[in-house]
């Protein structure tokens, strides 16, 4: 989910690059090569070919560095950076790992018949709140209205079928 964060950046802007696939069945992440690009041997991280091969780890930080670097998404009017900057945080620090682990314990380990029903209840709980934050945000702001504060593949990285059974959350609107 978080791999596609950039990706999903550089086609909305339009900009060029080249994908690396990693191989988790092989560990690649965790190879020499790519522990010098990110230390903590996780996805994404990316290389930045014109600035002298640096690189940048963790999906929020590559947004807020390529936003800048490329003058897109990301305002340049110092409240409207901070309030930008606030809901990427937001997505970070509340929706991604709620949604990541719900999404986890329910697609992932349950199949694999791991169940756990404690965990799956407390992160649907914990995401239920956090999605209706965004969905009065969203509510709020115009359609035509576009920046890094709202992913708008946010059903493509946490899929239909948990979030509609949030039926409070519009998340139809992105």
């Amino acid at each position: 989910m978080n791999g596609w964060k950039p990706v999903i950046f550089l086609e909305e802007a339009e900009i060029g690059y080249d994908l690396i696939t990693i191989d988790f069945s092989k560990k690649e992440q965790k190879s020499d090569w790519f522990l010098k690009i990110n230390p903590n041997g996780r996805i994404p991280a990316i290389v930045d070919r014109t600035n002298s091969d640096f690189s940048v780890f963790e999906s929020a930080a590559i947004l807020w560095y390529l936003a800048e670097k490329y003058g897109k998404f990301l305002p340049h009017d110092k409240n409207e950076k901070s309030e930008t900057l606030q809901w990427l945080m937001f997505q970070m620090s509340g929706i991604g790992p709620m949604m990541g682990q719900a999404m986890y314990f329910q697609r992932i380990a349950e199949p694999k018949g791991h169940r756990d029903d404690f965990a799956i209840e407390r992160y649907t709980a914990e995401s239920r709140p956090l999605l209706e934050v965004l969905n009065t945000r969203i509510e709020q702001r115009p359609a035509t209205m576009k920046a890094l504060t709202i992913p708008e593949a946010f059903t493509a990285f946490f899929g239909e079928g948990d979030i509609e059974k949030m039926q409070s959350v519009n998340v139809k609107k992105f």
